[in-house]
């Protein structure tokens, strides 16, 4: 995205954006890390510090102009899950490829995977908006493949077993 025409101040909101989501990812991660080596407090403060990078990035894409109606908030999101899995994955992929990355080759190809299918449920969703149906969605702790209803065979994308998806509330 070009810079051109944009105020600092769009310019600073939509850095400032971008760093305290990444924050909020970040802070998650090591939160589950101290979990798993047995510091529940440590993993506490990560989470509630998660949980204000998340208030600050909300507050800045709210300045931003960024949240509309539900139906143009599906409609960005549908373009911007397609362009993820037709460019900007298939480049990391090649990428990864040419560098004999494979870590990363996994998980750009996992994720690219993944966002095909979260663009054709943000189709979905806004092509029954209104209906008022009420759907659960599970996720792959592995891969984040996202299903409707809950799974009851392997993940289609990474093959994990039924157990690896968590409900969505």
């Amino acid at each position: 995205m070009s810079n051109l025409g944009q105020s600092r101040t769009e310019q600073d909101l939509k850095e400032a954006f971008a760093g305290e989501s990444q924050a909020n990812r970040t802070y998650l991660a090591f939160s589950a890390q101290a979990d798993r080596e047995g510091h529940p407090q440590v993993a506490k403060l990560f989470r509630a510090a998660a949980e204000a990078e998340t208030v600050h990035a909300h507050a800045h894409l709210k300045a931003l102009g960024g949240i509309r109606t539900t139906e143009e908030n599906l409609s960005e999101a549908i373009s911007g899950e397609t362009h993820e899995f037709i460019s900007m994955y298939p480049e990391m992929i090649k990428h990864a490829t040419e560098e004999g990355h494979s870590e990363a080759l996994r998980s750009f190809s996992l994720a690219n995977a993944v966002e095909k299918i979260h663009a054709q449920l943000y189709q979905g969703a806004l092509d029954s908006l209104g209906s008022n149906v009420v759907v659960d969605y599970y996720v792959c702790r592995v891969c984040g493949n996202t299903l409707e209803g809950e799974p009851d065979s392997p993940c289609t994308i990474c093959s994990a077993g039924p157990k690896a998806f968590f409900k969505v509330d």
